[in-house]
């Protein structure tokens, strides 16, 4: 879906920053969690997902939130990044560079009510967006639109701008024991 297709008028008066960051599990739950109960209010919501490449339950959630709720990804699937070689890293860089377009676009045309920028602290931490460019998507954010960021070891200075931060800390986690992820619980 094209940002110029939709022609959003939030019923937001003040829209917030808010970040799930932390090493427990939820971080996308969260965000998938508000966007469903957005769209079901008939509000607009894009997620842009980061490092997600691979088949996840909220990308089937999402098509029957459909228009309301949009999942887009940029990137190939590929496995995690530590796998990659330096060429697949490289095509990686590019393509989070097309989310990052599609993003700034999003902020500066109000594409949405709420844009979700899932995993991209994983974008940060793994050197193919810089900090920079994350000030750079909140600083366009209007003032009427929620902006929600997700990933582990979200930067001090980012957490210094948001409106709102949840920390997800683990404190037990069956995947200690051998237990994988699960379909429909984990992805």
């Amino acid at each position: 879906m094209d940002v110029k297709e939709s022609n959003i008028v939030s019923e937001f008066k003040k829209g917030f920053l808010q970040i799930y960051t932390g090493d427990g599990k939820g971080k996308t739950t969260a965000a998938v969690g508000i966007a469903v109960r957005a769209a079901g209010d008939g509000l607009k919501v894009i997620m842009v997902q980061f490092l997600k490449g691979g088949a996840t339950g909220e990308l089937n959630s999402a098509k029957l939130l459909a228009p309301n709720f949009v999942i887009k990804r940029f990137e190939k699937p590929r496995g995690f990044f530590w796998t990659l070689n330096e060429e697949e890293k490289s095509e990686l860089k590019k393509e989070i560079g097309e989310a990052y377009d599609f993003c700034s676009s999003s902020l500066k045309e109000h594409g949405c009510d709420i844009l979700i920028l899932d995993e991209v602290m994983g974008a940060l931490n793994n050197k193919l967006i810089s900090i920079e460019q994350i000030n750079d998507l909140i600083s366009l954010k209007p003032d009427n639109m929620e902006l929600i960021l997700t990933g582990r070891n979200a930067p001090q200075s980012i957490i210094d701008k948001a409106d709102l931060v949840t920390e997800m800390k683990q404190i037990k986690h069956y995947f200690e024991q051998g237990v994988s992820a699960r379909k429909g619980i984990e992805y």
